[in-house]
């Protein structure tokens, strides 16, 4: 089985779009010791020297996203000059998207980055959901665009770190049978709600390796399985008086639960 070389990630900018396309490529092979260098803010033809050599050297490809169309150029040239591979990424999806809309790119790099309003939601998003984690203040359930219920341990507060980061407010709910939910809870549209079950079994080894890791007992009652029974009890009846959605996260990573609420949400928008 032939060995992957050094992949060398080019970029007029920081480099992120290149690198995660990159990686995106790489896991769908079964290798674990690929190595990716990155070399941001490219912006001449020196540069494109630099990485040239670099590459060559090393018999490596390069995976690059240059906008100016004649560092472009010069990038394509150079690699075929030199015999290496050389992968335009953002390149050809312009140039088909100035065919269809028949206009000309502004070629500036970095404008994916700037500083605009949709960078400022995500912020405020980001601090909502710190401010309103775990049930601190209950008045932020009225102000949420989601509010997650659940009870510990169920990824509620990454959750909500996610959601943030698509830009929406995220309130979360943590259920405990020996505590009334806020009434708030219940003065929302059940459509902004969503519960967070899993099962037992897997609540258990959860909570048992969390006690474990802060250096306690993996035998309190927090990892009791007939306490994890019962708190899941009245965590349906709480949802089900609410009428909300109910997300199964037993074997669920957290971008999949975040996909199927944001699908939810925008469908009820819509």
């Amino acid at each position: 089985m032939g060995k992957i070389p050094i992949i060398y990630v080019v970029s007029d900018s920081v480099g992120e779009t290149a690198e995660l396309v990159t990686k995106a490529a790489i896991s769908q092979f079964p290798l674990n010791d690929v190595t990716i260098k990155r070399f941001p803010y490219v912006e001449d033809k020196v540069n494109i020297d630099e990485v040239i050599s670099l590459v060559k050297m090393d018999h490596g490809m390069i995976a690059y996203t240059l906008v100016k169309p004649d560092i472009r150029s010069y990038m394509r040239e150079s690699a075929e000059k030199e015999n290496i591979y050389a992968i335009d990424i953002i390149g050809p999806l312009m140039d088909q998207i100035q065919n269809l809309c028949q206009q000309t790119p502004l070629f500036e790099p970095g404008l994916v980055r700037k500083l605009d309003d949709e960078y400022f939601k995500k912020v405020e998003a980001i601090e909502f959901a710190v401010k309103y984690d775990d049930g601190r203040d209950p008045r932020g359930i009225l102000k949420a665009d989601i509010v997650l219920v659940g009870v510990s341990r169920t990824s509620k507060t990454p959750l909500s770190q996610y959601l943030a980061h698509k830009r929406l407010k995220v309130a979360n709910v943590p259920i405990v049978p020996e505590v009334d939910p806020p009434d708030e809870l219940f003065q929302v549209p059940a459509s902004k709600c969503f519960g967070l079950k899993i099962s037992p079994d897997k609540l258990n080894q959860i909570r048992r390796e969390r006690l474990i890791s802060l250096g306690l007992n993996d035998q309190a009652s927090y990892a009791n399985l007939e306490r994890i029974k019962n708190e899941m009890t009245y965590f349906e009846a709480i949802t089900s008086k609410i009428g909300c959605p109910v997300i199964d996260v037993t074997n669920k990573a957290v971008e999949e639960t975040a996909n199927i609420i944001l699908n939810h949400y925008y469908q009820k928008r819509i």
